[in-house]
C-alpha cells in the first residue's frame, strides 16, 4: 500500500475527483460518509469495489462532522498520513436559511477534526478547504494577504475554520494548510449550484422537458475553474515541506450572465428566450466580484490552470446532454481527452 489518506466530503464533487486522483497515485483512501436510507455514493460508485477483496484501496466509514466522538475514533484507528477536509454545508444561499446548522458543520466540524488530530498525537498533514467567499466584498484581485470580509453565514463559518487551522498550525505545530479555492465547477457539481443549474437546464430544454430557467443575480462575477485541476492543487499543497495557505483560481472573472450566454450559445439556443429572474434566488448580501491572484501558487506549487472558462462550459453542457440521452455537441469530450485527465474522463455512459 502507498500512503493513507482520509477525505471528508468524499461523495461530493471535489471529494470524488480527489479520491480518483489519490488512487491513481497509489494511495489507500478512506472516506467519511453520512448514513442515509438511500444510496448517496453516485459520484464514486465507479471506483468502489468489494471491501472483501485484498486489492481494495478505497474504504468508506460512517461518520458525521457533528459527532466528535466518532471523528476521534476514525482518525485514531485509520491513522491517515494526509487528511483532506472537504466536508461542509457548502451552499451559500442555503446558509442564510440554515445559519446555525452551517456554523455547526462548516465551522465547528473543522475544529472537531483538528482536535481529534491534536489529542491523538498522530503525525498527519491536514488540508482545510477554505473558500473565496471568505473575501466577500473585498476589492479584487484577492490573494493570501487580502483581509476577509465575509458576506454570508457560510463565508463566516469558513473564516472560522480557516483561522482554527492556522491557529493549530502556529499554536500546536500541526501541519495544517488552507487552500482558498475560487469557484470550481464540473459535471459533478451539485444540481442546485448555478453553473450546473444552467447546463442541466439547457439539456432539459433541448430534450423538451423544460422551457424556462429561473436565476438570481446575473451581475455577480466569479473566477470559474475546472474542479479536477483544483484537486491536484490540494494534493500539491500537502506535498510542501512546510504548511501554508494558498489561493487557487484562474485569475479571470466572468459574470453569471456570461456563463448563461455562452452555455446556451454553445448548445445553439438563445438564452434570453429561456432565462427569467426570480428574486428568491438573490442573497440578503451579494458578493459582486471575486478574482484570484494566484502568483504564490504558480511560484511555490508550480500549479496553474489549463482549462478555460469557455472549455469548462463545453465540458459541462456536453455531459448534461449525454445525461438526458442527447448527442452532445462534442467539443467538451475532446477537451477532456486532449488535456489527458486520464483519471477522470468521459466514459461510455457519459460520466466524467
Amino acid at each position: 500500500m502507498g500512503r493513507r489518506a482520509l477525505i471528508t466530503g468524499i461523495t461530493g464533487q471535489d471529494g470524488s475527483y480527489l479520491a480518483e486522483y489519490l488512487l491513481e497515485k497509489g494511495y489507500e483512501v478512506h472516506g467519511i460518509i453520512r448514513r442515509a436510507s438511500t444510496f448517496n455514493t453516485v459520484r464514486i460508485d465507479h471506483i468502489l469495489s468489494d471491501f472483501h477483496s485484498p486489492d481494495t484501496r478505497l474504504f468508506l466509514h460512517y461518520g458525521d462532522l457533528s459527532d466528535s466522538g466518532q471523528l476521534d475514533n476514525l482518525i485514531y484507528n485509520i491513522h491517515p498520513e494526509e487528511i483532506y477536509h472537504l466536508g461542509a454545508q457548502s451552499h451559500v444561499r442555503v446558509s442564510f436559511d440554515m445559519p446555525e446548522y452551517t456554523g455547526n458543520i462548516t465551522a465547528l466540524g473543522t475544529i472537531r477534526i483538528l482536535e481529534a488530530v491534536r489529542r491523538s498525537g498522530i503525525k498527519t498533514k491536514f488540508y482545510q478547504a477554505s473558500s473565496s467567499e471568505m473575501f466577500g466584498d473585498a476589492l479584487p484581485p484577492q490573494n493570501e494577504n487580502t483581509p476577509f470580509k465575509p458576506c454570508s453565514p457560510y463565508a463566516v463559518a469558513k473564516v472560522y475554520a480557516y483561522w482554527m487551522a492556522k491557529n493549530c498550525r502556529e499554536g500546536y505545530g500541526l501541519f495544517a494548510s488552507n487552500g482558498i479555492l475560487f469557484n470550481h465547477e464540473s459535471p459533478r457539481r451539485g444540481e442546485t449550484f448555478v453553473s450546473r443549474k444552467i447546463t442541466r437546464a439547457i439539456a432539459r430544454i433541448l430534450k423538451g422537458e423544460q422551457d424556462i430557467l429561473y436565476l438570481g443575480n446575473l451581475k455577480a462575477k466569479r473566477d470559474w475553474g475546472f474542479a479536477p485541476e483544483y484537486v491536484q492543487a490540494m494534493w500539491l499543497i500537502l506535498q510542501q515541506d512546510k504548511p501554508d495557505d494558498y489561493v487557487i483560481g484562474t485569475g479571470i472573472s466572468h459574470s453569471v450572465r456570461e456563463f448563461a450566454e455562452k452555455a446556451f450559445s454553445y448548445a445553439g439556443l438563445d438564452w434570453e428566450k429561456h432565462v427569467r429572474i426570480d428574486p428568491r434566488y438573490f442573497r440578503p448580501r451579494e458578493v459582486n466580484n471575486l478574482v484570484a491572484d494566484i502568483g504564490k501558487a504558480i511560484k511555490e506549487l508550480k500549479w496553474k490552470p489549463r482549462i478555460t472558462f469557455e472549455e469548462l462550459i463545453k465540458i459541462m453542457v456536453d455531459y448534461d446532454m449525454l445525461e438526458v440521452g442527447l448527442k452532445p455537441v462534442g467539443e467538451g469530450r475532446k477537451i477532456v481527452e486532449k488535456e489527458n485527465f486520464h483519471w477522470t474522463k468521459f466514459h461510455e455512459n457519459g460520466k466524467v
